[in-house]
């Protein structure tokens, strides 16, 4: 008998660990060749899974695996679609806590929240995002994703060879995801880029709406979503922005939760959240104005008279019902037909496609992660029919809803483009996951040289004796202030728990309760005007008309989900529409940030 070879506890502790890192997603490079379930599984992800792009970057995250349990019918891999980012080094992330502890936060002027898209995507650079290769009926399905493979590398291989790690942002490097994006375009007749109303530029490429608008030669509307948490004037003037630089543009203003900008706010409501009884989704401000967009796109094409109807019924019902019933709105009405084309993405389609077929139009519903494009869906249909998430990644593939017989809507999942956009701002638009975030404390800072954090959270410095005193503050100081506050300690030692606190800080802002928002170029000098416009007040009346006047609504105190793990968190729409923590009540209806604009608790010189 063979004599046993030696085993050291530091061998035995080394592949232990190797053994966490594979089951994590987090090793990129060298892989099992053992016989063992956990080594054929990486296996069969080296050849299902090709697209992270290793072969330009080996820092490579991959975020949200799921368990799997082997390969699907058809032999693809559950675990495609997750997130794959590059990996900050560890040298960066101490250096990044060391400033976090050592700079002293100063307020910024209001001229650098003006934001210039020219300064985020560079137009004309190799910021781009990647096309689907050419390809005919005669290529394999295989030769096809081949090519498509190489296409992929070479596009990571231009973005990487003309920018360093430190200036571009996070961005999708999952060519699965991206697949989903073609087939998206592929099949939509018009093209809805959802934007978020607090950093527009932040979620506006232009290298797509220079593909959709030119090669393609979609329609593209541009969807200002959340305008219930911006000033009504900043919103027309992010409007009048976009309409001058892309003329092609189609715009509408939209938010599933409209509220009155007239009503008084309150500003110790940062931990209030509201819950919403009653019909709701009914109450989306937009989907009329849409409507009105896509009969001027499709001038008589296709008969969009059904969703006028549905419109009118769904206001109708807004306007009868007493929001007595909470279950009653996910009930009642008909029917959608959901499709869900969870392996389409990969199968060839024709490179062109008869539109309007059949006297349908596909609407097509794109942008970056945590805009909103499910909760406008719902918002349109009316009650709640697409699950949402705070959790960037939560729609994996696109699935098609049936709005009307002759309206169909597609759900693309959430993708980000390269831009040279900061990190930290990316955190707080809710693009990166936060429970994924290995230092947090450098995106605290940032929200907290914008924002007064300090004096709406009426945090007290950890060094100050005397409350009243002046002490400069770092961002280490705010994240443990608040840990203080909220009560937030590591287990063993009792210690404040700074990064428990600093993701909470970070789910604050991008829940818009505190609230971030950039301006366009000039707006500082043309405020007034802007204030003044005539369609500022038109939004302010639109908004009061359809405010949730009509529903009944009760608030809490939340008790804030901090912990790392995120993944069966809601959102704000979730939020409103009931899934809480707490049952206490406090203070009167009217008075949740949910339910109004948070920007308010700032004052429009301070956001």
């Amino acid at each position: 008998m063979p004599r046993k070879k030696p085993f050291s506890v530091k061998q035995k502790k080394k592949q232990l660990q190797d053994k966490r890192e594979r089951k994590r997603g987090l090793q990129d490079g060298l892989r099992s060749s053992s016989n063992s379930r956990s080594g054929s599984r990486e296996r069969r992800e080296e050849q299902t899974d090709t697209s992270d792009g290793e072969s330009v970057t080996h820092h490579i995250r991959r975020l949200n695996q799921q368990p799997s349990q082997g390969l699907g019918p058809r032999g693809y891999d559950p675990n495609r679609y997750r997130l794959h980012f590059e990996r900050d080094s560890r040298e960066e992330v101490e250096r990044r806590k060391r400033a976090a502890r050592e700079q002293v936060l100063h307020p910024v002027s209001a001229e650098v929240l003006e934001l210039d898209i020219r300064e985020v995507y560079q137009p004309g650079s190799v910021l781009d995002f990647p096309r689907r290769p050419p390809w005919s009926y005669e290529m394999s399905k295989e030769q096809l994703m081949s090519q498509e493979e190489r296409s992929f590398q070479e596009y990571l291989g231009k973005i990487h060879g003309a920018y360093s790690s430190e200036k571009l942002s996070y961005f999708e490097h999952n060519l699965e995801t991206w697949r989903q994006l073609w087939r998206v375009l592929e099949m939509s007749d018009v093209v809805l880029l959802i934007t978020d109303i607090r950093h527009p530029v932040v979620n506006f490429p232009p290298a797509l709406y220079e593909y959709v608008t030119g090669e393609l030669g979609l329609a593209l509307v541009l969807v200002l979503n959340k305008v219930d948490l911006a000033p009504p004037a900043l919103v027309v003037a992010w409007k009048h922005y976009f309409h001058q630089h892309y003329p092609q543009l189609h715009i509408v203003l939209f938010t599933s939760f409209p509220r009155d900008p007239r009503t008084p706010q309150d500003p110790s409501s940062v931990l209030k959240k509201s819950r919403r009884r009653g019909r709701g989704w009914t109450r989306a401000l937009g989907p009329e104005q849409l409507l009105r967009a896509c009969e001027a796109i499709t001038v008589g094409k296709v008969d969009l008279s059904s969703w006028r109807e549905k419109i009118a019924r769904d206001v109708a019902g807004a306007t009868w019902g007493n929001g007595s019933g909470e279950e009653e709105e996910e009930e009642d009405g008909p029917a959608v037909l959901v499709e869900q084309q969870t392996d389409s993405a990969m199968e060839p389609t024709g490179p062109t496609r008869e539109h309007y077929k059949d006297g349908v139009v596909t609407i097509g519903c794109v942008g970056f992660p945590n805009v909103g494009k499910s909760s406008l869906i719902n918002g349109l249909v009316g009650r709640k029919v697409v699950s949402v998430s705070r959790t960037p990644g939560h729609t994996r593939y696109f699935q098609t809803y049936f709005l009307t017989p002759s309206v169909k809507l597609c759900d693309c999942p959430g993708l980000i483009f390269p831009s040279l956009l900061p990190r930290q701002l990316q955190v707080l638009a809710g693009i990166y996951p936060i429970a994924q975030i290995q230092e947090p404390y450098t995106a605290v800072g940032y929200l907290a040289s914008r924002i007064p954090v300090q004096a709406l959270l009426h945090l007290r410095h950890p060094e100050a004796e005397d409350p009243s005193a002046e002490h400069p503050w770092c961002a280490w100081d705010i994240c443990e202030a608040w840990a203080e506050k909220r009560g937030y300690k590591t287990a063993k030692a009792a210690r404040n728990d700074v990064y428990r606190a600093a993701n909470s800080l970070l789910r604050l802002a991008v829940d818009g309760r505190l609230s971030l928002c950039f301006h366009p170029p000039g707006y500082s000098e043309q405020k007034g005007t802007w204030e003044s416009h005539p369609e500022t007040t038109e939004l302010v009346v639109l908004q009061g008309r359809v405010g949730p006047a009509g529903d009944e609504e009760e608030e809490e105190e939340e008790e804030l989900s901090s912990s790392c793990e995120e993944e069966g968190e809601e959102d704000r729409d979730a939020d409103e529409e009931g899934e809480g923590d707490e049952d206490t009540p406090t203070s009167a209806p009217g008075s949740s940030l949910a339910a109004r604009n948070p920007y308010a608790l700032l004052g429009e010189d301070e956001c």
